[in-house]
C-alpha cells in the first residue's frame, strides 16, 4: 500500500527542538549525562502543594466526565484574579479568558480562527517555531521580522512595508522573549497598539510563558495598554514548572477570545479538570515563584563570568531562564555548540531557531542556553566553558 503524506508535512521543516533531542539521546547511548541548556524543559519538580492538591482534585473528579472545553469557570476566575493582581488588568472569565492545553497548541491552531489563504501573518524571527508553523498550517503566509541586536531584539513593526501591513491579519511578538531575554518597555507595547489598530491587524502576545521570571524590572502586559484587538497567550509550564500538565490560557478582546473558543471546542476536549484546580492553586501562590526567580538569578551568576572569560560579549537581559549569548569573531553558532557536545553540554544554536530574512540569519552567532540544569550542572559546566580555548 502507498501512503504519501501530505503537501504540508512534506514542506515542512524537522521541528528544531526534537532535533536538539536526538542529539541528547545520542549523547545519552555513548554512556554520558548529558548538561542539558537545549530545549528549556526545566527540571526542577512542580512544587509539592501543586502535587498534593492532584490527587485530592483526581478523587473528587474520578466520575464527573469530559472536562470544560473552554475551561471550569473556577479556573477562569482564577486566571482572571492572577491578572488583576499581577498587571491590574480587569478581565470577565467568561467571555475574556478561555482555558488552553499549554501554549503550544492554542498558538498552533489560533490562526485557523482568523486567517484565510494566502493571509499574511507577521511573525518574529528567531522566534518560537509554532508562530510560523500554524501560519502555513491555516493557509497563511508568514511574513518574517528579524530580531536583531540593533533594535534590543523588538519587532521592528515601523520597518514593515505598508503593502504587507494593508495585508496582515496577525502579528505575533513574544515578550519577555525567547532567546533573548529582553522585556518590551510600555511605551513601545503603546506605539505597536496604535500601529496595529491603524493598520486593523490582531496582535498575538505570546507573553505568558516568561512574564514572572524577571530580575529586576517587573515586565508589562500588553493588556495593560488596551484589551481591544489583542488576545495574550499564557501557560504555567515554566512559571510553576507544570510543563507535563499542558494547562494555560488565553486573554483579552471578547471577539477574538469567542473565535479562539470556536477553533478550540472543535479541536480538543480540554485539560482534566483535576489538572486545573491545581493550576488554580499554582496561579493564587506567588512565593514558589519568587524562589524560582532567585534560583534562576543564581544560574545566570554562574554561568555569565564563564561566557565572558572567552571574550564574548556580556549579555544584560533581566528576564526568562535564557541567555541569549553572541559568540566572538573567532567562532561560529554551530561550531561553539558542537565543541560543547564533545564535553557532553548540549545548547541550542542561534540559527536552528532563526530563518533567513534577506539572506541574514538573525540567529546567527548567538547561543541560547535555557538555565534549567541543576546549579551543581550548572557550575560544572561554567568550569568547562571558562577552560576552552579558540
Amino acid at each position: 500500500m502507498k501512503i504519501s503524506y501530505s503537501y504540508r508535512i512534506n514542506a515542512t521543516k524537522p521541528y528544531a527542538f526534537a532535533e536538539i533531542d536526538k542529539k541528547v539521546a545520542a549523547i545519552i547511548q555513548k554512556g554520558i549525562t548529558p548538561i542539558d541548556f537545549g530545549v528549556g524543559d526545566p527540571k526542577a519538580p512542580t512544587p509539592q502543594f501543586v502535587i498534593d492538591e492532584l490527587s485530592k482534585s483526581a478523587q473528587k473528579h474520578a466520575t464527573t466526565g469530559y472536562p470544560s472545553y473552554i475551561g471550569s469557570t473556577s479556573y477562569r476566575e482564577s486566571c482572571a484574579i492572577y491578572m488583576k493582581r499581577e498587571f491590574g488588568v480587569e478581565l470577565d472569565y467568561n467571555s475574556e479568558i478561555s482555558s488552553t492545553i499549554g501554549s503550544k497548541e492554542a498558538i498552533f491552531n489560533f490562526p485557523l480562527g482568523f486567517i484565510d489563504k494566502d493571509d499574511i501573518v507577521i511573525c518574529p524571527t528567531p522566534g518560537y517555531p509554532v508562530y510560523k508553523l500554524g501560519t502555513e498550517f491555516a493557509g497563511g503566509i508568514p511574513y518574517l521580522v528579524p530580531l536583531l541586536k540593533e533594535n534590543n531584539f523588538l519587532i521592528d513593526f515601523k520597518s514593515i512595508p505598508q503593502n504587507i501591513a494593508n495585508k496582515a491579519k496577525i502579528i505575533w511578538i513574544n515578550y519577555p522573549n525567547s532567546p533573548s531575554g529582553v522585556m518590551a518597555p510600555f511605551d513601545w507595547l503603546k506605539e505597536l497598539v496604535e500601529w496595529a489598530n491603524k493598520n486593523n491587524i490582531i496582535i498575538a502576545a505570546d507573553e505568558g510563558c516568561y512574564i514572572d521570571l524577571y530580575f529586576d524590572t517587573k515586565p508589562h502586559s500588553i493588556l495593560e495598554v488596551q484589551k481591544e484587538g489583542i488576545i495574550t497567550f499564557y501557560s504555567l509550564s515554566k512559571r510553576s514548572n507544570m510543563t507535563g500538565y499542558r494547562i494555560g490560557f488565553v486573554a483579552g478582546d471578547e471577539r477574538i477570545i469567542s473565535g479562539f473558543k470556536k477553533v478550540k471546542t472543535n479541536i480538543d476536549s480540554g485539560t482534566p479538570q483535576f489538572i486545573q484546580d491545581a493550576a488554580s492553586l499554582a496561579l493564587k501562590d506567588t512565593k514558589h515563584v519568587e524562589l524560582m526567580r532567585q534560583e534562576y538569578q543564581a544560574k545566570r551568576n554562574i554561568l555569565i563570568p564563564s561566557l565572558e572569560s572567552l571574550n564574548f560579549p556580556k549579555t544584560t537581559a533581566n528576564s526568562t531562564f535564557y541567555l541569549w549569548q553572541e559568540t566572538s569573531r573567532n567562532i561560529s553558532d554551530l561550531d561553539f555548540a558542537t565543541k560543547l557536545l564533545d564535553y557532553g553540554i548540549v545548547v541550542t544554536p542561534g540559527s536552528f531557531i532563526s530563518e533567513k530574512v534577506e539572506n541574514i540569519n538573525p540567529g546567527k552567532n548567538f547561543i541560547r542556553f535555557a538555565l534549567v540544569p541543576t546549579i551543581e550542572d550548572i557550575k560544572k559546566a561554567a568550569d568547562i566553558i571558562a577552560r576552552l580555548k579558540f
